[in-house]
């Protein structure tokens, strides 16, 4: 992914599914794991991406509603926003990992206009509710994902069937069907760290649809 030429990469709360990332996390600055792990965790929780001439802080954090109880996301940002970030950076991107909806909506509200953008992940799904909120935060609950259209969340749809109607262990399967390719395009003011705007971006097969708020 990074030569194909993206500048950084989030995960979540399949971080460390994969053992090889214990190889090269700690050396590999484009690459953010949830900063509200405990200390010592390998990885960090944000990084400054810098390229043509301009920098973006991305923030990776983990809700805890249907999740594993990392440390509270509200209070940590506080802390990191106020501590490190703040200081020296306008332009802050979060990536809010998180299952439930409302938390996702609320940590939005409750980062407005102290980040230029909070963009809700984990769910698949691209939610239709992309704005900017009142003090110039750029949000969506949920950019959607790059799969396959045909599965279940890009799964093979019948290991998963086979799951919900068995409750037996299924191993799932990524889907090679038609796929679609969702994310969200922002503008950024550099000198106030607000955004200026938010369109989502549907691809599916060779049909692109730009929504903009």
């Amino acid at each position: 992914m990074f030569d194909a030429g993206i500048h950084g990469l989030t995960l979540g709360n399949h971080a460390w599914d994969q053992k090889e990332i214990f190889d090269f996390i700690d050396e590999e600055p484009r690459i953010v794991r949830p900063a509200n792990y405990p200390k010592g965790t390998p990885g960090r929780g944000y990084t400054v991406i810098r390229a043509n001439g301009k920098e973006l802080v991305i923030v990776n954090i983990q809700g805890r509603t249907f999740l594993p109880p990392l440390e509270d996301p509200f209070r940590f940002m506080d802390r990191l926003l106020e501590e490190e970030i703040k200081k020296k950076h306008r332009c802050v991107l979060v990536d809010f990992h998180a299952e439930a909806t409302s938390e996702k909506i609320a940590l939005g509200w409750y980062l407005d206009g102290r980040v230029s953008v909070v963009l809700g992940t984990h769910t698949h799904v691209q939610t239709h509710d992309e704005r900017i909120l009142p003090n110039g935060t750029a949000y969506v609950t949920d950019v959607g994902m790059v799969g396959s259209s045909e599965g279940v969340l890009g799964m093979e749809k019948q290991s998963v069937l086979q799951k919900f109607l068995t409750q037996l262990p299924t191993r799932f399967v990524v889907d090679n069907g038609k796929w679609h390719f969702h994310a969200v395009l922002i503008e950024i003011d550099e000198t106030t760290g607000k955004a200026r705007s938010i369109k989502l971006i549907r691809q599916y097969e060779d049909e692109m649809m730009f929504e903009s708020y």
